[in-house]
């Protein structure tokens, strides 16, 4: 059986220092090889912690704190920030924060969200996300990709209780939406909402049902179908209360656009 241990990792940072000593001649081209070889993780025996995932993605690794104990959560928290400079912690109750806080000062709990977030990073954030939201029912899931994307580096204008049922508190915020560079877009019950959004904006739009709804919704089933069917084109549709997954994303999508206008 592998023994747990630590593993070299490399992130910009790191990887900047290894090729300048390349450059100056204090490490040589095999030594260099050898490092790059070795496996950018750490074991800790329940958790192989992967310190690469900021180079490869961008963002670091994130803990889901579901199913995991208060104990597990620290410790891959503790490791992911000896190596990096932003945490994430999703689905996780405030007694684990508690543990998280006693290790880690400057932990942020948003409890709406149900998340444990960590920023050192010293830099503004880029416009061009917007958050909608269906219902206050939907604002765990809202909130979830909101500070998703914040952490991830785009602001997130959050446009909250603007469903279908008073359409007309969407159309006040209209020029914010069409200015946006992404939308994301969160509803249960009948799911109607991203089409609509996606029908009076030219930028993509990120769907997500919730599971909030009535009997017939199934848990979020039922507005799960109707966004994966919008006759709207440019809809991309996550899984069913994935506001994480949708904030991430919505993030990339602003990041790209961004380098695209500099490069322009």
């Amino acid at each position: 059986m592998r023994q747990a241990g630590r593993r070299w990792s490399i992130d910009d940072t790191r990887l900047r220092e290894l090729l300048t000593s390349l450059q100056a001649g204090t490490l040589s081209i095999d030594e260099t090889l050898e490092r790059l070889r070795r496996f950018p993780y750490e074991d800790l025996g329940f958790a192989e912690v992967d310190h690469h995932r900021a180079l490869r993605r961008g963002f670091p690794e994130v803990i889901l704190g579901q199913g995991k104990t208060d104990e597990q959560i620290v410790a891959i928290a503790e490791r992911l920030l000896s190596e990096g400079d932003r945490l994430l912690v999703t689905r996780v109750e405030a007694s684990s924060y508690a543990a998280v806080k006693e290790s880690i000062p400057d932990a942020i709990y948003h409890s709406t969200a149900r998340a444990i977030t960590v920023n050192r990073r010293d830099e503004p954030l880029l416009t061009g996300v917007a958050i909608v939201c269906a219902g206050t029912s939907d604002l765990a899931v809202a909130d979830e990709a909101a500070i998703t994307a914040e952490l991830v580096g785009s602001q997130a204008e959050r446009i909250y209780d603007v469903g279908v049922a008073g359409l007309h508190r969407l159309l006040d915020h209209l020029a914010v939406l069409q200015e946006s560079k992404v939308v994301v877009a969160v509803a249960g019950m009948e799911g109607a909402l991203p089409s609509v959004v996606a029908g009076l904006v030219a930028a993509p739009v990120i769907a997500v049902p919730t599971s909030m709804g009535y009997g017939a919704s199934f848990q979020g089933l039922a507005p799960l179908l109707a966004m994966l069917n919008s006759c709207v084109p440019g809809v991309a549709v996550v899984n069913i209360d994935n506001g994480f997954g949708a904030g991430y994303l919505a993030a990339m999508i602003n990041r790209l656009a961004w380098q695209k206008r500099r490069e322009a």
